[in-house]
């Protein structure tokens, strides 16, 4: 059973919080980061993505990087800007995007637990992005953003969290510059505190919907941890990682689509040659989002086309094999384009569907490519497919919108 449990929360106050409130540190690079926080010395960013504060010319690894991170920490602390809560307490996090709101509830979750697979994965990880944020962890010794997990809804669960919404003001009502809005409550009430942990005690297992590096980090983290202090109890800090937990019927899976920059050395009618034998490929008038599973959009030399998988190119049994970004990469993206490892391929690029047809028509204009616009995994098949232990490929779900990193912080000691 997971186990979910209140925490201190370091956090910013509230005059500060619309301007500490930052986009994680892994949708954008250093170049992006310098640009968004260059005239805010207080976005999380210089923590998240520390480099920011150093000379260009510095590795986005080096020593000094996190350093720089956790001195900003302390400093943004020291100057009042961030406060601890005095007691643990629980988090109700709600973002509503054009509309549709997903409500989540924000504490700490067990390292254990996902060592022993009661909080279940669907994708590897990279070592070189692990170790980054191991040691941003180690040194910063906090958790600086919170992960995204999921689990099938429960009423009861569903029903206090409106209920805590409804009698209390939210502590933070931010709307982003990207107008998505950002309401967070503070739950101190001893019986709701209770409450929700025995409501987690019995949910079997939870899901990562975002930030498995950051996952893996965490435990590897609390693993060390344990190892400098043999006679640890399980109570200590470092035994948890901070986490945000939505209901698997508030949320929504985009579609991340593939840019490939050259047909691997194939003219275009040789390549539209070889795709018909796992697809058939239609043109089709202007921009093309597939409708249904197994289409997909391609666009190809200024001309877009409706993809269609053949029926004896997959098996509706393989629960991984029959996902659409599974055929793609079996059928298309390695024996025809020559991308074997699509995680440290240099020639494709991923396009979260946020982006647009258009964002992804450019980039394959722009390296002369193609690109495939695909038909978003479904959550129940991310659900069905950690529970039998099995990975997807890589980036294979995106999800908005993201959470801002800057909000709840977790000390480990």
């Amino acid at each position: 059973m997971a186990v979910f449990r209140p925490f201190r929360a370091i956090r910013p106050q509230p005059a500060y919080a619309g301007r500490v409130a930052a986009l994680p540190y892994d949708v954008m690079d250093s170049r992006e980061a310098r640009e968004l926080a260059k005239d805010n010395p207080y976005s999380f960013l210089h923590v998240d993505k520390a480099e920011i504060d150093l000379d260009p010319s510095i590795d986005i690894y080096d020593e000094r990087v996190y350093e720089k991170a956790a001195e900003n920490l302390l400093k943004m602390e020291a100057e009042g800007i961030y406060m601890q809560e005095e007691t643990p307490c629980f988090y109700i996090y709600q973002q509503v995007m054009d509309g549709r709101a997903q409500t989540g509830l924000v504490g700490c979750a067990a390292i254990d637990d996902y060592l022993q697979g009661h909080i279940k994965k669907h994708e590897l990880t990279r070592a070189d992005k692990e170790a980054d944020r191991i040691r941003h962890v180690d040194v910063c010794n906090a958790n600086t953003g919170p992960i995204f997990l999921t689990y099938r809804a429960v009423e009861s669960v569903s029903r206090q969290v409106e209920a805590w919404i409804q009698s209390h003001a939210p502590v933070y009502d931010i709307t982003a510059e990207d107008g998505i809005m950002h309401r967070v409550w503070v739950v101190d009430g001893k019986e709701e505190i209770a409450a929700f942990g025995e409501a987690f005690r019995r949910i079997p297992d939870l899901y990562i919907a975002d930030g498995h590096h950051r996952t893996a980090s965490a435990v590897r983290v609390g693993k060390m941890r344990r190892q400098e202090h043999p006679g640890y109890t399980g109570e200590e800090e470092f035994n948890y990682f901070l986490a945000v937990l939505f209901p698997d019927d508030q949320l929504k899976i985009w579609d991340y689509n593939r840019v490939v920059h050259d047909l691997n050395g194939m003219d275009v009618p040789g390549f539209l040659e070889k795709m018909e034998q796992a697809y058939i490929c239609e043109k089709v008038d202007g921009p093309c989002r597939p409708r249904e599973k197994h289409t997909m959009g391609m666009y190809l030399d200024g001309q877009w086309y409706l993809c269609r998988v053949r029926a004896d190119r997959f098996s509706e049994d393989d629960l991984v094999g029959r996902l659409d970004v599974s055929i793609l990469q079996e059928q298309v993206l390695t024996p025809l384009l020559g991308i074997d490892d699509p995680r440290t391929s240099s020639r494709i690029d991923f396009v979260g569907g946020i982006r647009g047809l258009d964002g992804l028509k450019r980039r394959a204009d722009g390296c002369k490519g193609v690109a495939f616009a695909l038909y978003p995994t479904g959550l129940d098949e991310l659900m069905d497919i950690a529970d039998s232990g099995h990975i997807m490929p890589p980036k294979s779900t995106w999800f908005e919108p993201k959470l801002r990193s800057g909000l709840f912080i977790h000390r480990l000691c």
